[in-house]
């Protein structure tokens, strides 16, 4: 039965997309196949989801960065100047450079998108940078002049971002200028340009021949839309898909399997993010500081990496990895010690009477929540590895998995004990993650708010933000994260490394991109 089903799958998928390409006349051997769990969305630039990042990514482009080596480089921009007191930026843009519509680019496009991210400033809100500008102009037809209100050292990273501050053609704004409430048509100045969206089917770019840069070696990406890991792995061992890349695209299991396959690559990045926990300090036992620390020293993490992720990910002992900037600082690790996690708990008077398996205090059991998102198979199985691990020292954990819109609102109420609460890996770290624990959107606030040295912890955020001395800078994070790490409000269980899936016979020059949400199609060929 499990072999005719099988068979059937890869039939359908086969037959599927074998019919999406005939209907589009799309040639096999000038196109990449990739796959994403839906469309790739209305691919609005100043908007978050259903918009896909890497679709805005290929399509859109910013004044500035993000180089493999972690530095800002030119984009759009083809460099810039900073005053001293760090308030004025003024970017002088590359010009005969024009939008996939035809439209050209220069200062005044520049000023039109930011006006309408700005326009929306309230959504932007977490994104540092929209709180610090204070004005902006076109001084010249290839010079555009940012004013912020105050100093801000990661003023081009944020620019740098995915989203929102990525350049959109004017002919493709509303008539009213509110691209909040939509825009008229996915036009960059980008390597790709959005052909057409098949519902529930797939998703089509072609090469911008208008690319102002090297154009990309292959003419067309098809996106596939496959909800379904298993099916997206038959659809890539059948041939009918090129290549598997990023994070949830595959279970840990079948890109091990994958990796021992003849004749198929799978690489695994560095770290581009953490999975952690974040503990709330305002919460019921979770409040208490030897808790925290006693949950930190239960998780057996070579066990939970080897058993979930089957040793694909490495182990994370940090909020961010030492590879992050100003976060390689040797902080002290909380080692694997069951023993020691007991005695904190009898310290803190949570004490387990013989024949019991959970401990209590003043009649009351040590339970705690842990909250995920119900339908991640790996945030189950994460949670269900600690929950086992947490219970030989008789803390129970009440496992809650949602869906994304009620997991999402506990983050924001701070309705939790233990929820995970994965970091964004870069260019976001560590300044926008840092920025946005100021804000009470956010699980990383709600999980300080107990703390009694938080208003310290905000003060050097708003501090570290703003200095122009990166020897103050380093000193700011290293007192905000040792504050972090000592109190115990993280628990960090490995760092997120994503997955690329290809058959080098097929595909050619395929490496990672500098960010977890950008693909480098341009780059990649096939034979």
């Amino acid at each position: 039965m499990r072999l005719l089903y099988a068979f059937m799958a890869a039939w359908c998928l086969t037959f599927g997309l074998a019919g999406s390409l005939f209907a589009q006349n799309i040639d096999r051997e000038d196109t990449i196949i990739f796959s994403c769990l839906s469309n790739v969305g209305p691919l609005n630039p100043h908007l978050y989801s259903p918009n896909q990042m890497f679709a805005q990514s290929m399509v859109y482009e910013p004044l500035v960065k993000l180089k493999p080596d972690g530095s800002i480089g030119p984009a759009l921009a083809e460099k810039w100047a900073i005053s001293d007191d760090g308030l004025h930026y003024t970017f002088y843009l590359r010009r005969d450079v024009r939008f996939s519509d035809g439209e050209p680019f220069n200062a005044e496009a520049v000023a039109k998108n930011f006006e309408a991210v700005m326009g929306n400033a309230e959504r932007h809100k977490w994104l540092g940078v929209t709180g610090k500008i204070a004005g902006f102009e076109a001084v010249g037809p290839y010079e555009f002049k940012l004013t912020l209100n105050s100093p801000y050292y990661p003023c081009l990273e944020d620019l740098s971002l995915p989203r929102p501050f990525r350049m959109l053609s004017p002919a493709a704004f509303p008539d009213d200028g509110d691209t909040s409430k939509g825009i008229k048509t996915p036009a960059g100045t980008g390597p790709w340009r959005l052909a057409k969206i098949a519902l529930g089917e797939y998703d089509l770019f072609e090469r911008n021949e208008l690319y102002w840069g090297e154009k990309a070696k292959v003419s067309k990406v098809l996106v596939s839309v496959i909800p379904d890991p298993v099916s997206r792995a038959l659809a890539f061992e059948t041939g009918e898909i090129d290549l598997i890349y990023g994070l949830g695209q595959i279970n840990f299991d079948t890109f091990d399997r994958l990796r021992q396959t003849p004749k198929v690559s799978a690489e695994i990045s560095g770290p581009m993010g953490t999975m952690a926990a974040a503990i709330n300090t305002a919460k019921g036992p979770a409040a208490e500081l030897k808790v925290r620390k006693a949950l930190n020293h239960l998780t057996d993490k070579a066990a939970l990496i080897k058993g979930v992720t089957l040793g694909t990910q490495p182990r994370a002992e940090t909020l961010f990895a030492p590879e992050v900037p100003y976060c390689d600082l040797n902080l002290r690790p909380y080692e694997y010690d069951s023993a020691k996690a007991a005695a904190l708990l009898d310290e803190a008077g949570w004490k387990l009477a013989p024949g019991q398996k959970i401990r209590e205090k003043n009649g009351q059991p040590l339970v705690m929540d842990f909250c995920f998102v119900g339908n991640n198979a790996a945030h189950k199985a994460i949670a269900e590895v600690v929950q086992a691990q947490a219970g030989r020292v008789g803390l129970a954990l009440n496992l809650v998995g949602e869906e994304e819109d009620s997991f999402y609102r506990r983050q924001k109420d701070g309705d939790f004990h233990i929820i995970l609460n994965p970091t964004w890996g870069p260019p976001f770290e560590p300044h926008a993650l840092v920025s946005s624990m100021l804000l009470p959107a956010h699980a990383d606030f709600m999980a300080q708010a107990g703390l009694t040295m938080k208003a310290d912890i905000d003060a050097r955020i708003n501090e570290v933000l703003a200095t122009t001395d990166k020897a103050v800078r380093q000193k700011l994070y290293r007192d905000i994260l040792t504050m972090l790490h000592e109190q115990a409000v993280y628990l960090p269980l490995f760092h997120d490394a994503l997955f690329m899936v290809y058959r080098p016979e097929r595909l050619q020059n395929a490496r990672f991109g500098a960010e977890r949400s950008y693909i480098p199609f341009e780059e990649f060929s096939v034979k």
